[in-house]
């Protein structure tokens, strides 16, 4: 959530919006499905 809060917090947003939710999961590493 602390990536979440910090894209909320550059877009100068007070509270986490769906938005911020949804670019913060772009950043979480791919894991390989075995």
């Amino acid at each position: 959530m602390s990536i979440t809060r910090t894209i909320a917090d550059l877009a100068g947003e007070k509270e986490i919006s769906t938005n911020h939710l949804a670019e913060a999961l772009q950043y979480r590493p791919k894991q390989d499905e075995f």
